[in-house]
């Protein structure tokens, strides 16, 4: 049942280990100049900006994690309460379990209830076209993601392994509905190839969900009856940093959405520095959000406390003149970029 499967995902997330063994997302390989004069004040910096013409407070995205089970309800409460506060967007998990099961549809319109001024994401699956409506009328959703998940899937017992038609699909989709698409990875990431793709059916933004953080490979690997094809797959994927700069070199003006691993305000940092419009963050504001929503606005607040300093000490008053500094990149990132053909230099003479 989908529903039960949503508990397991909730349990392994928050108390085994499936994080990134031997891949990390990259931002660690992505160095600032410093500025010894800075020339700024760090009490006026601007985090604030836009996304599908919703105001945010701060750079940032509570990334799509659950809903569909009982238990969700308290946790997207928890996480709609603080994103209300801090006036940041929300996303939330894949709704099919409650367009399929109307008793659970409560465990995702309490994020609407809790955060009515926020900006509020639905989410369903590329090839559920008629769940896409109903989706969005369910929690009155700001924008829809459209989850892309073949790692999941492929280690998943009962995964759905058929791709044939999902970027039709993505197109009706658009034509669908009239809220913003976002089309997202689930922690393995986006190649330049791919956003190309995407943004030819008309997208509104790209969440690269890259690799380093919550491997889904390895949440399945603790579902599965044979352990060993997870294991073999739990490092699969496009680093984060990577997948944030291959997608923006194809398509530098469309919003974009930089997840996976993030877990400090200089990872929000590098990401938008990178290109990215906003971060998104997930595991460590689910664990907070079993405590309450107190403790997710305290894990935010020492992000932005980190990013803060980040900018003070590069002199970058606001978020744009942030995507302008300069940046190095080195190790196996840079490696891995430049046998892609992209001019690492290029981000270390911005300015």
């Amino acid at each position: 049942m989908i529903s039960n499967r949503k508990l397991e995902h909730l349990l392994f997330c928050t108390h085994y280990d499936v994080q990134y063994k031997n891949k990390k997302t990259g931002f660690e390989d992505i160095e600032f100049i410093h500025r010894a004069l800075p020339e700024i004040n760090k009490e006026k910096i601007d985090l604030s900006t836009e996304l599908f013409g919703n105001e945010l407070k701060l750079p940032l995205i509570i990334s799509a994690m659950t809903g569909g089970h009982p238990s969700a309800l308290r946790i997207n409460k928890e996480l709609a309460i603080a994103a209300e506060k801090l006036g940041i967007g929300m996303g939330l998990g894949s709704q099919r379990a409650g367009i399929k099961h109307p008793n659970l549809v409560e465990t995702y319109k309490v994020a609407r209830i809790n955060a009515p001024n926020s900006l509020l994401i639905g989410n369903i699956g590329a090839p559920q076209i008629e769940l896409a409506s109903k989706a969005v009328d369910m929690v009155e959703a700001d924008a829809l993601a459209i989850h892309l998940n073949p790692l999941q899937e492929s280690i998943q017992p009962e995964g759905d392994v058929n791709s044939e038609g999902v970027v039709d699909s993505i197109s009706d989709i658009v034509k669908l509905v009239d809220v913003p698409i976002i089309v997202k990875e689930t922690g393995a990431g986006i190649s330049a190839e791919d956003a190309y793709k995407l943004i030819k059916q008309g997208i509104s933004c790209i969440d690269v969900a890259g690799a380093g953080g919550t491997s889904w490979a390895a949440v399945e690997t603790y579902r599965a009856a044979d352990a060993d094809l997870g294991k073999l797959f739990w490092d699969w994927g496009i680093p984060t940093a990577i997948s944030t700069i291959e997608v923006n070199s194809v398509a530098p003006e469309l919003p974009l959405i930089s997840s996976g691993g993030i877990r400090s305000g200089l990872d929000i940092a590098k990401a938008i520095a990178l290109g990215a419009n906003v971060a998104g963050v997930a595991t460590p504001l689910l664990k907070a959000a079993y405590i309450g929503h107190e403790e997710v606005i305290k894990v935010i607040n020492k992000y932005v406390d980190a990013l803060k300093i980040v900018m003070f000490l590069v002199g970058a008053s606001n978020l744009d003149e942030l995507k302008s500094t300069n940046l190095i990149i080195r190790g196996k990132t840079k490696e891995w970029l430049c046998e892609r053909g992209f001019n690492t230099i290029d981000y270390a003479r911005r300015s």
